[in-house]
């Protein structure tokens, strides 16, 4: 009676002093979230090196964090940098009276008077549209304004956040596999469910940040080029938006282009139109619409519209790091429910036999 009071206050105190822990570390989820998913996404390039250069995990895993700083960490900032700047120079310009949205939809209704009309046949409001259109327009480059101010207000918070973010994916690469065989000892789920439900973290994880970054790079690039050739302002910027929108699946860069579109039709520019939505359908739609599925649907194995509802509610509930998350929590959750389904059906059919055998 006494060992089981003992076990139960420990257990108690165990978990008091985990959630305990995890509050500790709530402030730094962003960095230990992306320090998990570099680990995991550039473990294979970690193996290769231990095959070249033998087992040697300082150096390698040394090596690899300098490799992910120079192809990722560097041009992101780099570009958040860029996108910063645009986007605070667009709102000078709204500021100063050089760039009206208002007016611009304004065209676009009297060039296609038929959209009020469309419009009115289900109550909606094209003057509410209008005006909400604007304040979103508005609220967005003010939004990159303060984000310049908070950046260079707080630029000591942001370079920790990002110095303790490599300082523990340094540890993670060098240690990643002990750390997980420690898990596995100390988690009481079961080894051969832990091991599946750890591939599943990595394989979704792996999927999700390299197959929605890379399609959103190619979405925003090209999306950036073929504004910045027809002359198009503020094209960097475009890019970059459509870069970000283009990680919700289905809509994404589409939300940016196609506006862009009808005003240049609304203001008589029908060849540049038509050429920009060609490309969007073509081109920019090809790499969301072929890509995705191949590079994170089928490795996740998710169908695409868990894809879609699990990005957008991560990206509700996580902010910008839920384009991650989102699709990883639909994914354990799909991975626990798979393991209950298969061993309750096993342990029916084998409770069954067995009173089959009796009776």
């Amino acid at each position: 009676m006494y060992a089981k009071l003992e076990t139960r206050t420990f257990l108690a105190m165990l978990v008091g002093v985990t959630l305990a822990f995890v509050l500790l570390m709530k402030p730094f989820v962003g960095p230990i979230f992306w320090a998990i998913a570099i680990a995991l996404i550039f473990h294979p390039f970690q193996v290769f090196l231990v095959r070249r250069l033998g087992d040697r995990p300082n150096i390698n895993a040394l090596i690899t964090l300098t490799v992910c700083m120079l192809i990722v960490v560097i041009p992101v900032l780099l570009l958040v940098t860029s996108l910063v700047s645009e986007g605070l120079g667009i709102y000078q310009q709204i500021q100063d009276g050089n760039i009206k949205p208002g007016e611009y939809i304004d065209q676009v209704s009297k060039s296609f008077p038929g959209i009020q009309t469309f419009l009115a046949q289900f109550d909606v409001n094209f003057s509410e549209i209008r005006d909400r259109v604007v304040s979103l327009f508005v609220g967005g480059s003010q939004f990159l304004a303060k984000q310049a101010l908070g950046i260079g207000q707080n630029t000591f918070q942001f370079f920790l956040g990002l110095a303790l973010m490599m300082y523990l994916s340094f540890f993670l690469l060098r240690d990643g596999s002990k750390l997980i065989e420690l898990m596995i000892r100390a988690l009481p789920l079961g080894d051969e469910r832990e091991r599946l439900l750890f591939a599943k973290f990595a394989e979704v994880t792996r999927a999700t940040v390299k197959g929605n970054l890379l399609i959103a790079i190619i979405q925003g690039a090209l999306g950036g080029i073929i504004f910045w050739i027809l002359g198009i302002s503020g094209a960097l910027l475009w890019g970059v938006v459509m870069a970000i929108f283009s990680l919700l699946p289905a809509v994404g860069a589409a939300l940016v282009w196609v506006p862009a579109a009808i005003y240049l039709a609304a203001v008589g520019d029908i060849v540049h139109a038509v050429v920009l939505t060609i490309f969007g359908v073509v081109v920019i739609g090809l790499a969301d619409n072929v890509l995705r599925p191949i590079m994170v649907g089928r490795d996740t194995k998710l169908p695409d519209y868990i894809v879609l509802l699990s990005t957008l509610g991560g990206l509700a509930m996580f902010g910008i790091n839920g384009f991650v998350m989102g699709p990883l929590v639909a994914a354990l959750f799909m991975a626990f429910w798979g393991i209950f389904i298969r061993e309750f059906s096993e342990e029916a059919q084998r409770v069954e036999t067995t009173g089959d055998e009796v009776g």
